[in-house]
């Protein structure tokens, strides 16, 4: 019944933008910190941004800040990730996660969606 659902990924060129949206059902939501997460082929899995179970306190990795924002509605289940200025190096699949423990550490998500690909190409 647990489901955290990606999507709003494809393909778009350098410099162009996207917002993924993160659905969750079958959890209360708003008990849970939410993570967006991407790996890229052949690397390990990176913590982009987090946002807190109300939405007060967000974190981004150093490579995205200033360029991505995270946000979240309790009320719709939903979190995003607004992503402007994408370079190649931010191809990656995005996953969203959930935890009780506050960080951008792989290991204190306990639930995952399956992903959605991102790629930033010309």
């Amino acid at each position: 019944q647990l489901q955290l659902v990606e999507s709003g990924g494809g393909l778009v060129q350098p410099g162009g933008s996207l917002r993924l949206s993160c659905t969750a059902s079958g959890f209360t939501f708003g008990a849970y910190h939410i993570g967006w997460f991407r790996q890229a082929p052949g690397k390990e899995r990176e913590g982009v941004s987090c946002v807190s179970q109300t939405g007060g306190i967000t974190n981004y990795a150093d490579s995205v800040k200033g360029r991505f924002t995270i946000s979240r509605d309790n009320a719709k289940n939903t979190v995003w990730l607004q992503m402007n200025s994408l370079t190649p190096e931010d191809t990656a699949v995005y996953y969203c996660a959930r935890s009780r423990t506050w960080g951008l550490k792989a290991p204190f998500y306990d639930y995952w969606g399956q992903g959605t690909q991102v790629t930033v190409s010309s």
